[in-house]
């Protein structure tokens, strides 16, 4: 007589296996989340190296290719456009002077340097007898820029002075010259260096031949 099927049932998992199983998944967590940590400091890492190379790129350009240099200015010569002249024993003289100076301002830096009204004066005997107001501009990187620049002497000022009819009679005029650039250079579009030039000038001008001679020239740059 043949023997009834017995079923059987799966026998439940023992205590040991579902504590190793709840381990396993503990490893595993930790190890995902050490993966983790280990991979966001490595991108903070290298974020922070970019950042560094690039403040070190940026500040040897600055201290050498980008470094602010001293602009110059430059009185090439000074020509009489107009010179009308008289003097007498018994009268005072009379004097009509108009004078043409050739200035340039020469950058030496890598960068545009923008200048705001430049200022020249022409002093005879210590006082001024002529100033004149040339407009903004810029000088681009490596650059010389020149501008002509016009002064009509002050007549009353010029006749003040008691050297006047000594120095007529001599044959000639002894002047000396002053321009002031100020302005500006940025260097990376980041640091900004507020450049003043100044310049002095000996000029002795000839009544004879009706020649300027520049003499002297002393400059002076403050930043």
């Amino acid at each position: 007589m043949p023997e009834p099927d017995v079923q059987t049932k799966p026998l439940a998992p023992s205590a040991s296996l579902r504590r190793r199983s709840n381990e396993d998944e503990a490893i595993s967590g930790k190890q995902h989340r050490r993966f983790k940590h280990r991979k966001c400091v490595k991108c903070c890492g290298c974020v922070i190296a970019v950042i560094l190379v690039l403040f070190v790129i940026i500040l040897v350009l600055a201290l050498t290719v980008f470094r602010a240099k001293d602009p110059t200015i430059r009185l090439n010569s000074v020509t009489i456009k107009r010179l009308d002249i008289s003097a007498g024993i018994l009268t005072a003289p009379k004097l009509n002077m108009t004078l043409v100076a050739d200035v340039s301002i020469k950058n030496p830096n890598a960068v545009t340097f923008k200048y705001n009204n430049s200022t020249s004066a022409i002093y005879y005997d210590g006082r001024v007898i002529s100033e004149v107001q040339a407009p903004p501009g810029q000088a681009r990187a490596r650059r010389t820029v020149r501008m002509n620049l016009t002064a009509d002497v002050m007549i009353e000022k010029l006749l003040g002075s008691s050297s006047l009819i000594r120095d007529i009679s001599s044959g000639s005029l002894s002047m000396y010259s002053y321009t002031r650039v100020a302005g500006r250079v940025k260097i990376i579009n980041v640091i900004k260096k507020h450049i003043v030039v100044k310049e002095n000038c000996s000029v002795i001008v000839s009544i004879t031949n009706r020649q300027v001679d520049v003499q002297q020239c002393r400059h002076h740059v403050s930043l």
